[in-house]
């Protein structure tokens, strides 16, 4: 099951309701400017813009997790490392 929020307090509810034995928090981390560098559909720039509100880094928070069990920073990983880091 994949579940995705940008609140530390609604992964906290989730792992409560998964339980701890079944719920692993993986932090795929990409800093902004790469996210924006990768857009293909071009969202970063209307959020820019303002043609999109709450925006996730821009306008709207993120709360990256304290203690992920996997992070990937896609930043510093090829894709295929990437997906190594998490097949292993």
């Amino acid at each position: 099951m994949k579940f995705e929020t940008t609140k530390i307090e609604i992964r906290d509810l989730a792992k409560e309701i998964i339980g701890d034995s079944d719920f692993l928090e993986v932090y795929v981390h990409a800093p902004y400017n790469i996210c924006e560098e990768r857009d293909v559909k071009g969202l970063y720039k209307k959020a820019r813009e303002g043609q999109i509100k709450n925006f996730t880094g821009l306008d709207a928070p993120f709360e990256a997790p304290v203690q992920p069990f996997l992070e990937i920073k896609t930043s510093e990983m090829t894709p295929e490392e990437s997906i190594q880091s998490v097949v292993k």
